[in-house]
C-alpha cells in the first residue's frame, strides 16, 4: 500500500516552487498534485494522456475543448488525451488532485 496525507503533499509541493508535484507513478497511472492561485493564469497544453481531475479546494472556471463548467471542491472532470483544456477564473486559491492515464511522461 502506498497512501499519502494531502497537507504533507502541499507542503512539498510548496517546498519545491512548483505548481504540480507527481507523487504517484505506476505502470498505468500517475497522479500528482495541482496548485493554482487566486488570480493566476493555467499554463498548461494538451496532454498525451487521459486525464482525470478532482478538485480538492477553491473555485475556478475550467473549459474542456469549447465547453465551460465551474468547479469547485469535490468537482471531477475528465480531460481526454489532445484536448485543449484550461482552468481560469480562479477566485480561491485551487488545489486539484490530477489522475494520468498512462502515466504522465
Amino acid at each position: 500500500m502506498k497512501a499519502f496525507r494531502l497537507e504533507e503533499l502541499e507542503r512539498e509541493r510548496a517546498a519545491n516552487d512548483g505548481a504540480y508535484l507527481q507523487f504517484l507513478r505506476e505502470r498505468n497511472m500517475s497522479v500528482g498534485l495541482y496548485a493554482l492561485d487566486a488570480g493566476s493564469v493555467d499554463p498548461q497544453q494538451p496532454h498525451a494522456q487521459d486525464e482525470v481531475y478532482l478538485v480538492v479546494s477553491g473555485r475556478a472556471a475550467i473549459t474542456v475543448g469549447t465547453e465551460t463548467q465551474p468547479v469547485a471542491r469535490g468537482s471531477v472532470v475528465y480531460v481526454p488525451a489532445g484536448v485543449p483544456h484550461k482552468f481560469h477564473h480562479i477566485s480561491e486559491d485551487l488545489r486539484v488532485m490530477v489522475v494520468f492515464s498512462p502515466p504522465e511522461s
